[in-house]
């Protein structure tokens, strides 16, 4: 099969399914589910298909430095809407973002090191959060969101993919974490609910990224040793377990809080 028409199929099918999912719970695990690799992981897939391991191996590394980045614009944008409205705070958010991606992408840095770095960043942002209450609300996204998410995602996959050759491996990697899903979320969570609901949803996304980091790490140590259906199947179980575990405190803290 042609892999521009793999990337057609393969990629509304996870978005739509994933947004869908998100709908059944609260803006917290709305925030967890878009945490999980639902862009980076299929760019990366793509780009092995159409590269060599090394350039593949080279884009995840540059995935899981760029979690520093997705870090930083969570906890600018969460601190931000305890002062203003969301214009403000997304647009802060994102000049945070695009500096610290600027800066990260100077810089290459071994594997476990950066790992750490990302997992200990992830650990320091939950505990910066800011931990008011959510205000109650029934507002739901219209007919439109779930289809804008799968347009959205799938011509972010399309166009990353094909500038891959151009602007290198580890810029690839660096932009796979730009925050598309969890921005959508959190803005009409900021609008309809509050900033302690845009908070909830970063955080969630944070709880996530955890599973983020665990395929990252699973796949960047697989990916030039095995095939790539080894590798990226190991990648996702590693994914699936650590989400599970993440889930299970996410449930209990909202329980804690009624």
């Amino acid at each position: 099969m042609d892999i521009f028409v793999l990337k057609l199929i393969l990629a509304p099918l996870i978005i739509g399914s994933a947004s869908l999912a998100g709908r059944k719970w609260g803006p917290a695990v709305s925030g967890w589910i878009v945490g999980m690799p639902l862009t980076s992981g299929p760019v990366i897939f793509f780009v092995a298909l159409s590269h060599d391991a090394v350039f593949a191996a080279n884009a995840a590394l540059g995935v899981i430095s760029g979690g520093l980045s997705l870090v930083a614009y969570a906890l600018t944008y969460a601190w931000l809407a305890t002062k203003f409205r969301w214009p403000i705070a997304l647009a802060g958010s994102f000049i945070v973002f695009s500096i610290s991606t600027t800066l990260l992408q100077n810089f290459t840095f071994p594997l476990w090191p950066i790992f750490l770095v990302m997992v200990s960043a992830i650990a320091l942002g939950l505990y910066l959060m800011p931990r008011e209450d959510a205000e109650p609300g029934e507002a739901q996204p219209g007919p439109w969101d779930i289809p804008a998410r799968i347009f959205i995602g799938t011509s972010f996959i399309l166009l990353l993919t094909g500038i891959a050759p151009l602007i290198g491996s580890r810029l690839t990697g660096l932009l796979t974490t730009i925050p598309l899903y969890v921005t959508i979320l959190s803005v009409f969570a900021h609008r309809h609910q509050g900033p302690a609901a845009a908070a909830h949803v970063l955080r969630g996304l944070l709880y996530g990224m955890f599973a983020f980091a665990g395929f990252f790490i699973t796949l960047s140590l697989l990916i030039e040793k095995s095939s790539l259906g080894a590798a990226f199947g190991a990648a996702i179980l590693t994914a699936l377990l650590v989400q599970g575990t993440t889930l299970m405190i996410l449930r209990s803290q909202h329980r804690s809080a009624g």
